[in-house]
């Protein structure tokens, strides 16, 4: 696939270089083998739940890592106490893999929970009170001429 131009979008915009950076990397992304399977869902307005299916992993074997907007997900089998089945079949993955998620500004992990080889993980929003909006309250202008006449006088 080719990569997209995002030229047009720098010249109208400003302050918006890590979404189009992040909108090429996702194009660009091998997803690989798509194990081990995941959902993401809304729970709420600003929660949300990554869940993945992690069967046969004790908790233990799993590292989950958020750092600079990315939650890295590994789990990587402990082999020293491997038993020696013989095997007709085996249809559950054991194998090591690692899962990373690109989370949006101000979305945090706030718990992770392991529960019948479902992995699940609470993220939530939190806008700082900073960039919450505001009113405004429109003035009548007087403030201003008053504080004119004082400084004249």
């Amino acid at each position: 696939m080719n990569a997209i131009d995002f030229t047009p979008l720098y010249r109208s915009t400003v302050g918006f270089d890590r979404f189009a950076n992040l909108l090429d990397s996702a194009l660009q992304h091998n997803h690989g083998n798509g194990y081990p399977p995941y959902n993401i869902e809304a729970t709420e307005e600003n929660e949300y739940a990554i869940t993945v299916a992690v069967a046969g992993f004790k908790e233990s074997e799993l590292d989950i890592q958020s750092e600079r907007g990315v939650l890295t997900i590994r789990g990587e089998k402990d082999t020293s106490d491997k038993d020696e089945r013989n095997y007709l079949y085996q249809g559950i993955a054991n194998r090591t893999f690692e899962r990373k998620f690109q989370l949006a500004d101000h979305v945090k992990v706030v718990a992770a929970q392991l529960e019948n080889g479902i992995l699940k993980i609470d993220l939530v929003k939190e806008i700082p009170e900073a960039m919450k909006p505001k009113r405004i309250a429109i003035g009548t202008g007087t403030k201003q001429i008053e504080q004119k006449d004082k400084a004249a006088a």
